[in-house]
């Protein structure tokens, strides 16, 4: 039988990943999120990112100040927000994030793993070119 230390020690090490929604959403529902981790928003819905870049930025940098392999984010929301937070998770995770897709013929969400400095297949093929 496990003691009360010993569970205690166990939840501390089992980190639940999380899902950072770039902006928060009123007409999708993201519920199948969950199955990926417990859901956190970035931004609230409609911010205006043109309009106020820098406090924008240090909101989604002190958002994403935990970012790890084990989260993903979920790419809803002003295209200008989503490239941001791309580049600030890769930023605080050595080139790699991961992100959800939406597969609208399966419906349900598709991770998708990104790394910046990994060489793959696509790099070779182009350079023969």
């Amino acid at each position: 039988m496990l003691s009360v230390h010993c569970v205690l020690v166990l939840r501390k090490e089992i980190a639940v990943p999380t899902v950072y929604v770039v902006s928060e959403t009123t007409t999708h529902n993201i519920a199948s999120a969950l199955d990926y981790g417990k859901i956190e928003t970035i931004l609230p819905p409609n911010a205006q990112v043109t309009f106020s870049i820098v406090p924008t930025v240090r909101r989604i940098q002190r958002k994403l100040e935990k970012f790890s392999d084990e989260d993903y984010l979920l790419l809803i929301g002003d295209p200008s927000a989503i490239g941001i937070c791309c580049a600030v998770a890769a930023a605080r995770n050595h080139g790699r994030f991961k992100c959800l897709k939406w597969d609208k013929r399966e419906r349900r969400y598709i991770p998708i793993e990104v790394n910046l400095f990994e060489k793959g297949e696509y790099e070779d093929a182009y350079e023969s070119i």
